[in-house]
């Protein structure tokens, strides 16, 4: 049976920040996918190594953890030069690779695509960074992203991994990288090495989990958690911080392990 709390302004405001100030800190960090790249102190191997482990950030987070840090040693826990240097029999190697629907043919063409923004780009964040200055719009970065991600050579099959917002998907993992490496504070849990980019352009990362502790605490009325739903709830936040509303996103992950659905 669906759970709905009657707070009030203040009452909410107060959750949130609680919520906010207990999860976001660094024991937060081993357990959650960005463990992955807080093992490495490079800016690019951590861009890297974001990407591929928020790619696979469906599902139960201690699989995920486990299965990217494999990842990396796929990589020789070295993704950078992996990535620009890798020869073809090394990338044969990932075939073996395998987390759910995430297969090795995925991971090369994932590794692939990571490379030709490197060398065309200077990296993942420049580009990133280059498109926002241009745009203004994080919605037309995710969609530019994609669009030069997929510009290479691929097999079809590994673009399911990576949400398209042109189709109205909710790009929950790439809002989930984005605040990464946007967000910045001294928590020590996200990077904010993208400092080009304001925190209050960030959109909220929706999935099932953020999505139903959204409508359970009235931040969400839209049913489907798609694109639409991620603007309205990450707007609905804007109420509370305008200038960093995703960092409530640790106030709803933190709702959830305190049980609310369950009360």
């Amino acid at each position: 049976m669906d759970v709905y709390y009657d707070f009030s302004e203040e009452e909410l405001r107060d959750l949130l920040e609680r919520l906010h100030d207990k999860y976001n800190c660094p024991e937060f960090i081993e357990a959650d996918p960005i463990s992955v790249p807080h093992a490495f102190s490079v800016r690019e191997d951590r861009e890297i190594a974001g990407l591929f482990a928020s790619t696979i950030a469906w599902g139960n987070r201690k699989a995920i953890v486990k299965s990217a840090r494999r990842m990396m040693q796929y990589m020789d826990d070295a993704p950078s030069d992996f990535v620009r240097n890798a020869s073809d029999k090394e990338l044969q190697m990932l075939q073996s690779y395998v987390h759910r629907t995430f297969n090795g043919r995925d991971f090369i063409d994932f590794v692939i695509a990571v490379r030709g923004i490197c060398e065309r780009f200077g990296g993942i964040g420049r580009f990133v960074e280059e498109r926002y200055a241009a745009t203004g719009s994080i919605a037309r970065v995710l969609s530019d992203f994609r669009r030069e991600f997929f510009s290479c050579d691929h097999d079809p099959h590994c673009e399911k991994h990576l949400s398209s917002i042109d189709k109205g998907a909710a790009c929950k993992r790439l809002n989930m990288y984005f605040r990464w490496f946007v967000r910045r504070d001294a928590r020590g849990v996200d990077f904010g090495e993208w400092t080009s980019i304001p925190m209050s352009a960030l959109y909220l990362p929706l999935d099932v989990h953020t999505g139903n502790m959204g409508r359970a605490l009235g931040l969400l009325k839209r049913k489907q958690s798609d694109w639409k739903a991620t603007v309205e709830i990450t707007d609905a936040l804007r109420r509370f911080d305008a200038e960093d509303p995703v960092r409530y996103d640790f106030s709803l992950f933190g709702a959830g392990i305190d049980g609310f659905l369950k009360q």
